[in-house]
């Protein structure tokens, strides 16, 4: 079994958390250092894949402001998402030569990864076809924007944990007006982040084969 290292960041602003990952995918390539998971919760941002719509920010910049809401444009697939306290975020910087070599395969097994860890809650999360990430009924409750380089992967997923909700609202989540959110304290009240960072990592070793 391969070596998983998780590097837990806490509460860090989105931008040095980006460095950091872009420092570790550097890393990763070269081969000096083995799959590694950052775990991390955010201040109030927005964030805007490559493909995003900029149409989608709908939130006015009096709102951002009083907010406190930064906005990045980032790298990754997808369209316009939002992270902030109470969101689990995971950045996988995973070699996919060592697993296989499939975009649609990692995104796939990523998906599983969260499933399986909202069915220890006892929450059942699907798929939809053609809409990436983890839906309860119709409600996403993670979303996933990935980024592949050289193999090496970057950017990750976003479990609503015990997010405010409320800031969705100055967007229009990943482009999907017919779709709602939800989070974990509302399906499952008794469950705490540390509970969830600890099965997070349980189930990403479990599905990846490290160890």
């Amino acid at each position: 079994m391969k070596k998983l290292d998780v590097l837990d960041l806490g509460n860090c602003p989105y931008g040095k958390a980006w460095d950091i990952q872009k420092d570790l995918h550097v890393k990763r390539v070269a081969g000096e250092i083995p799959d590694t998971l950052v775990l991390v919760e955010h201040p109030h941002v927005y964030t805007l894949g490559k493909n995003a719509n900029a149409r989608h920010l709908i939130a006015s910049q009096e709102y951002l402001k009083t907010k406190g809401i930064e906005i990045y444009n980032v790298d990754r697939g997808g369209d316009i998402t939002y992270h902030g306290p109470g969101q689990l975020v995971g950045y996988p910087i995973f070699n996919l030569k060592d697993h296989k070599e499939s975009v649609a395969w990692y995104v796939h097994t990523v998906e599983q990864v969260l499933i399986d860890l909202l069915a220890i809650y006892n929450i059942t999360a699907k798929r939809i076809e053609k809409l990436t990430g983890v839906w309860v009924n119709n409600q996403k409750i993670a979303a996933i924007g990935m980024r592949v380089s050289k193999w090496v992967t970057m950017h990750g997923f976003a479990l609503n944990v015990s997010t405010d909700l409320s800031l969705y609202n100055g967007i229009i989540p990943c482009g999907i007006v017919s779709k709602g959110i939800t989070r974990i304290s509302d399906l499952a009240p008794d469950i705490q982040m540390k509970h969830v960072k600890h099965d997070v990592i349980t189930q990403f070793k479990t599905l990846f084969d490290l160890s």
